[in-house]
């Protein structure tokens, strides 16, 4: 259980007309949550799951969002993921019990701006909300389309038409690249240095490997050529409508 430090002394108020929406279902800490950061001129209301967080955050603005990731049906990450797929660029604040640092990771890739680990105190909690507020809400980033293939950086989701793709990681890289710069021959050592690390010998097949499978998923079960060996070169990512 978080330990909260309610007493304030200074007559400055910064949460003043802040608006927070806590995403909570602990019945003891999400009223505590609400009730600390409506104090002070702020205001705060309460969803007990991912499912509310996401209708509440399309019909209400707030100025933050605090997001624990344990919850019932759609968890933290996910309902994150699902708030900027939807266009909700509110900045969000991760609570969470794991201090893994792949669990960061996870959070921070869902489209979180900041994390904080259980126990805390209601001061730093408000701290880091003031600090990402101040930054603001970041803009959408541009979903990148060549021709009915499109992909989310930010949510690092892709589609075929309406048909959403899994890609693993790597292929996720390469993809990014060949849409970033569609038309482009773009060599084996390119794709290489994007997608790996400096450990790679260039002269290693796993880029030729990597291609094969992400032409397996974006490709082959749509009837499609998009990436295009160019022998000799590389490969290229062409417009194949269908």
């Amino acid at each position: 259980m978080p330990t909260f430090h309610l007493g304030f002394t200074s007559t400055w108020h910064p949460d003043v007309d802040v608006r927070t929406l806590v995403v909570e279902d602990d019945p003891k800490l999400g009223p505590l949550l609400r009730r600390g950061l409506s104090e002070r001129g702020g205001a705060a209301d309460l969803a007990v799951c991912g499912e509310d967080a996401l209708w509440m955050a399309q019909a209400k603005t707030y100025d933050a969002i605090v997001l624990d990731v344990m919850l019932p049906g759609l968890d933290g990450y996910e309902t994150c993921a699902r708030l900027r797929t939807d266009g909700v660029w509110t900045p969000v604040l991760l609570l969470t019990a794991r201090d893994a640092v792949e669990d960061r990771i996870h959070g921070l890739d869902s489209g979180a701006d900041d994390y904080l680990i259980k126990p805390f105190s209601l001061a730093e909690l408000r701290a880091r909300l003031r600090a990402i507020i101040r930054r603001g809400a970041a803009e959408r980033p541009a979903v990148l389309e060549v021709g009915d293939l499109k992909l989310d950086p930010a949510t690092q989701r892709v589609w075929r038409g309406e048909v959403e793709i899994e890609l693993s990681a790597k292929e996720l890289a390469l993809l990014e690249l060949f849409m970033r710069r569609p038309g482009q021959v773009l060599s084996r050592y390119e794709l290489l240095d994007h997608a790996w690390d400096m450990n790679y010998d260039n002269r290693s097949n796993v880029v030729t490997v990597h291609v094969r499978h992400l032409r397996e998923k974006i490709d082959r079960p749509f009837q499609r050529n998009s990436i295009e060996t160019i022998r000799g070169s590389g490969y290229r990512l062409r417009d194949t409508r269908g």
